[in-house]
């Protein structure tokens, strides 16, 4: 059975609908899936006492984009990049703003060629952040020991004990020896003529006399006993 040029031409707008059909919903596929400035917001927040600014981005293709923040002047205040999830990523700069304060944020990618500023920037609340001051722990004191406070009639100090006369250490000196002789009435006078220093002397000579007088006698008795 030979194919009819009808036939052939029916199948051929069948499959141009088809390849059409199949484009457009890749188009929207791709379109849905691309990054574009509507996924990235900012805020200011307070983190402790620090003020920071957070750019989240929800962009679900991880197409990687470059933060740019800038102050009210213009002022370029520092570039983050971040790679957006479905669930978003966080980038964080830290400044401590004013109350009141406005910012712009630009975001640019290499894909999808997103080159434009975050609609309305971010405005900072009128608050500061609170400045955080450490509460000291008063450390309880032990109380001093009282100590009784010093009459006038008490001296402070301990006088120290007046150091007494040192003790002869020379021997005392002996008493005289007693004479065997007693002395006459008057001594003091023999004392004076020097009597009592003579006395051994007188002894002496008393002893020679005796035993002189000894002989004399022994010798007389001898010669008398010789003669009768």
């Amino acid at each position: 059975m030979s194919v009819t040029p009808r036939i052939s031409a029916r199948a051929a707008r069948f499959a141009g609908v088809a390849a059409a059909a199949t484009a457009l919903t890749l188009g929207v596929a791709g379109t849905a899936s691309a990054c574009n400035i509507s996924e990235f917001s900012a805020e200011a927040v307070c983190d402790g006492a620090q003020g920071v600014i957070t750019v989240k981005d929800v962009d679900a293709s991880g197409t990687p984009a470059t933060i740019t923040l800038f102050d009210e002047s213009g002022k370029e205040l520092g570039s983050r990049v971040v790679k957006g999830t479905k669930e978003g990523a966080t980038v964080t700069f830290k400044e401590n703003w004013a109350p009141n304060a406005h910012y712009r944020v630009h975001v640019k990618t290499d894909r999808f060629n997103v080159d434009d500023d975050i609609k309305g920037g971010v405005t900072t609340p009128a608050t500061a952040c609170a400045t955080e001051k450490p509460t000291a722990t008063p450390v309880p004191s032990s109380p001093a020991p009282s100590s009784p406070a010093p009459s006038a009639s008490t001296p402070t100090e301990t006088a120290e004990p007046t150091a007494s006369a040192p003790e002869s250490t020379s021997p005392a000196a002996p008493a005289p020896a007693p004479s065997n002789s007693a002395s006459p009435a008057g001594g003091s006078d023999l004392a004076e003529t020097g009597a009592n220093s003579n006395t051994g002397l007188f002894a002496g000579i008393a002893a020679a006399l005796v035993v002189a007088g000894g002989g004399v006698v022994f010798a007389l008795r001898k010669r008398g006993a010789a003669q009768r």
